[in-house]
Parts: structure tokens; C-alpha cells; sequence
């Protein structure tokens, strides 16, 4: 999806966890590894993205980790609550505030987004310190946080 505004879109990151590897794709204009994530339309809120990249990227139905209300209330929607925020530089004058969760798989089953991506791989925790894949600090750091969390989950 093309940027929304001139200088912000606030996006969505999906690490999604499946049996102790985590799923990662390699970005065809990005040239590199990276969760599944995309912007937020201005017809949708956070949760809706989340669902609906996910579905995009990859085929699957995940279920979010995360914590909410447990409260109703006419008029409102409590959103899950992400497990990181980040905003980053896209170029000299555009960024992203990222929102960034974790979610699990029903299923291993995946589907290639070929307009987007080159590749899409479970890793395992060994993939992901292999150089090859000169994963971002960023993306070693939630994979760890989100396979750690989701293995008692």
C-alpha cells in the first residue's frame, strides 16, 4: 500500500510464532528479513490491520497475544495492547510508528505474497543467528521476546 500521509503512516508488525519458529519474509523492495507488517488503512483500526496483513502475507489465521479490557462499553472498542512501539526513519522524510505484536499460528501452512516478497520461512532460534540472513537487532530482539513468550502460551 502506498503511504497515506506526507510524513507519518502508522503501521503494524506481526511476529507470528508456530511450534518454536518464528515467520519471517524477505521483502522484495526492502531486500531483507522481516515479520510480517503493513500499514494501518484509514478505514481500519490497529487490530483490523493486524488481521488483515496477516491474511494478506502469509494465509493464516493467527490469534494475538496480547492483553485487553475485558470491559464493555457502548461506543467502544478496546484494541490489543501491542508489545512494542517503534517509530523509524523510510527516508529522508517519511517514518513509520510501528506497532508491534505477537500472535500464533493454527497452522504451519503458509501462502507467498509473490508481489511483495521473495521468500517466506519459519526460523528456527539457530536460523535466526545465522548470518545469511543478516537479520536487524530489532527483528533478533522480538523474535526472541515473542518465542519466548509464546512457548508457555
Amino acid at each position: 500500500m502506498p503511504h497515506i500521509h506526507n510524513l507519518i503512516d502508522f503501521t503494524i508488525t506481526a511476529y507470528i510464532i508456530y511450534k518454536n519458529k518464528v515467520l519471517l519474509i524477505d521483502h522484495k523492495e526492502l531486500k531483507k528479513w522481516l515479520p510480517i507488517g503493513g500499514h494501518i488503512e484509514l478505514t481500519e483500526d490497529p487490530d483490523e490491520a493486524l488481521v488483515r496483513e496477516v491474511k494478506e502475507e502469509s494465509g493464516l489465521d493467527v490469534q494475538v497475544v496480547a492483553e485487553f479490557p475485558e470491559v464493555s462499553q457502548p461506543g467502544a472498542k478496546f484494541l490489543f495492547r501491542p508489545e512494542g512501539i517503534s517509530v523509524h526513519d523510510i527516508n529522508k522524510t517519511h517514518k513509520h510508528v510501528d506497532l508491534i505484536y505477537f500472535c500464533k499460528a493454527n497452522s504451519p501452512k503458509v501462502k507467498l505474497a509473490k508481489g511483495e516478497h521473495n521468500n517466506i520461512k519459519w526460523f528456527s532460534k539457530k536460523d535466526l543467528d545465522d548470518p545469511k540472513y543478516n537479520l536487524a537487532p530489532s527483528v533478533k530482539y522480538y523474535t526472541g521476546r515473542a518465542l519466548e513468550k509464546l512457548q508457555s502460551y
